[in-house]
């Protein structure tokens, strides 16, 4: 028997178990974490439990966001018959490492649905469901539609071609965006759905400081080894300049003013009385 007469009738037989096996009840994100043993935050519960549409997770480094993106992605799957969870960052290692989680909790829970197709960057199950991890680049990941849950790590370091790209994925299928980072100054998409994006986006912010896993002595040996910018940023969840920028913000802000005549107005004229 050739490999390939193998990998079918493994597909068919897999496939043909899901229709046979009286389907579980569905479990809720919440239950699936506890019965992966996961002592959840509060905060991680509060995403875990919402059904917006697009989420904002502003977290500290190491506050537990890829936990929440991997329940968010696998529970999709499971739950879902021919659901497509796509996994987005700025390159294949980090899109990699999310989808690796998310295969240690499948793999944790026994294998729920049986899958058809298992790789490092793809699972396909025999309800008809697939993740996928992509690799940062808008030229490379195209092709995809109705896709019904993206999963955007790293997304403060995503381009904002790279966003307009897989954007229109969710269109058709009225697909859910979950977008987790911690800032990378005030500049790019991230930065605007954050300050701009209004009711469109549900957001949590979690600091260094609400999560009970960061030691305060740790804290204050980072602030003591970082640039003040790289300690708001990672662990403060806060938006600060670039490093490159000439001009703060704030003093760029103060000089604009309603009341100066422009030198060179729009249109040539002048209208100075």
């Amino acid at each position: 028997m050739t490999s390939a007469t193998l990998a079918r009738l493994e597909h068919d037989i897999a496939a043909l178990a899901s229709r046979v096996t009286s389907p579980a009840a569905p479990m809720t994100r919440e239950a699936m974490a506890e019965r992966l043993g996961l002592d959840l935050d509060a905060w991680q519960r509060d995403a875990l439990r919402s059904d917006a549409r697009q989420l904002l997770l502003n977290v500290t480094r190491q506050g537990g966001k890829s936990t929440v993106a991997a329940l968010l992605g696998l529970h999709e799957a499971l739950t879902k018959p021919n659901a497509l969870v796509l996994a987005v960052s700025p390159g294949e290692r980090q899109s990699k490492l999310l989808f690796r989680k998310l295969m240690g909790y499948y793999r944790a829970l026994g294998k729920p649905v049986p899958s058809t197709v298992e790789n490092k960057l793809s699972l396909e199950l025999a309800n008809g469901a697939e993740v996928h991890a992509l690799p940062g680049q808008e030229d490379t990941i195209r092709g995809f539609s109705a896709v019904t849950l993206l999963l955007v790590d790293e997304a403060s370091r995503v381009a904002d071609d790279l966003i307009a790209a897989v954007r229109p994925m969710l269109a058709v299928s009225a697909g859910r965006l979950a977008t987790m980072s911690t800032p990378f100054g005030k500049r790019g998409w991230w930065w605007e759905a954050w300050d701009a994006g209004g009711t469109d986006w549900t957001r949590f912010e979690i600091s260094a400081t609400k999560c009970p896993r960061i030691s305060p002595e740790f804290l204050a040996e980072e602030r003591r080894a970082l640039p003040p910018m790289f300690f708001a940023s990672e662990y403060e969840c806060q938006f600060v300049d670039p490093v490159d920028a000439f001009f703060r913000s704030e003093d760029i802000q103060a000089a604009i003013s309603d009341t100066v005549v422009p030198l060179f107005p729009v249109g040539g004229r002048n209208h100075v009385a």
